[in-house]
């Protein structure tokens, strides 16, 4: 991907790309001390509208993993979001997006610690399909990786050094023939998907395991949740065992990459029928109307970037 034309926000200033350096010994590449959100955009050519989804929620968690890291942003909410819709309208977007806000330990010296160290801060966005297949039942396995604990890191902060975690178990999932991974909480119950939050469907209900389970609280895993309780499917949070996994009708990930990605094997057993559970494509259809603009319950979500009228 060649992003070098693409106008970045860097260092208090609209920039390209290739003008944003980062030096080799820059302290939040060197020790991962650095912290990040994922934000999605979807293009919407009937109205002619690029609608960012959630931006308020997730530059709310960044303020909050921010300051886990003693670091603090350096604008307001208010003054990111306007910024960020800035930024795509100055990269004149007509394709879906993902735009990824981050700060990060600038200082270039050995040493490691938090205290007494510069920040940097920059907003970096890039054309963005799917993460993972919304139609295809994916198969996955149980990592042998734990997931961190917050009593090494806290996992409800976006911390860039805790995804080695997540790297771990992802390309182990793929050199064993699996999609993706879940991986359980150091007591062993479920806790999320590589960089997706976990639900299961059982009888009706949908299940997910509570932040106590060192998940990230995802800003789509809560918007998913609004989803079912508006349609009546009760939400219920709490922790989960691994066999929970093998007895479900329905399991999937949500995540704002992925977005809701149905799951069709569990350690090669079948979930359900193997294919996209009802209640996971009603979820995944309302979802993918509300980000574009077409589920008017669901309009505060979104912000516009070019302000077009939407079509009746």
């Amino acid at each position: 991907m060649d992003l070098s034309a693409t106008t970045v926000f860097s260092g208090g200033e609209f920039r390209r790309y290739d003008e944003a350096k980062v030096g080799l010994l820059t302290h939040g590449l060197q020790y991962g001390t650095g912290c990040f959100e994922g934000i999605r955009g979807y293009w919407n050519a009937e109205d002619r509208e690029l609608y960012l989804v959630l931006l308020r929620e997730h530059y709310d968690r960044l303020k909050i993993s921010a300051k886990i890291l003693l670091m603090e942003l350096p604008y307001s909410v208010d003054e990111l979001i306007a910024m960020t819709v800035e930024l795509a309208k100055r990269n004149a977007f007509e394709t879906d997006i993902y735009m990824r806000p981050c700060i990060f330990k600038a200082a270039e010296d050995i040493g490691v610690r938090l205290h007494n160290v510069p920040d940097h801060f920059a907003i970096i966005p890039v054309p963005f399909g799917t993460y993972l297949d919304p139609n295809k039942a994916l198969n996955v396995c149980t990592s042998s990786w734990r997931r961190a604990d917050d009593t090494m890191a806290p996992p409800r902060a976006k911390i860039t050094g805790l995804y080695v975690n997540s790297a771990l178990a992802k390309s182990e999932a793929i050199t064993n023939g699996f999609d993706e991974a879940i991986l359980l909480s150091h007591d062993g119950h479920v806790a999320e998907g590589s960089a997706e939050n976990l639900f299961l469907v059982r009888h009706g209900k949908l299940y997910t395991p509570d932040p106590s389970q060192n998940v990230l609280e995802g800003c789509t895993r809560r918007a998913i949740m609004t989803i079912a309780e508006s349609n009546g499917i009760e939400v219920v949070e709490r922790s989960i065992d691994r066999g929970e996994l093998y007895a479900a009708d329905e399991l999937f990930f949500t995540g704002t990459a992925a977005g809701i990605a149905p799951i069709g094997t569990i350690d090669r057993r079948t979930v359900g029928t193997g294919t996209v559970g009802p209640i996971t494509r009603k979820l995944s259809e309302i979802y993918q109307r509300a980000v574009r603009g077409q589920e008017p319950a669901f309009a505060s979500w979104l912000t516009r970037t070019y302000g077009a009228k939407v079509s009746a």
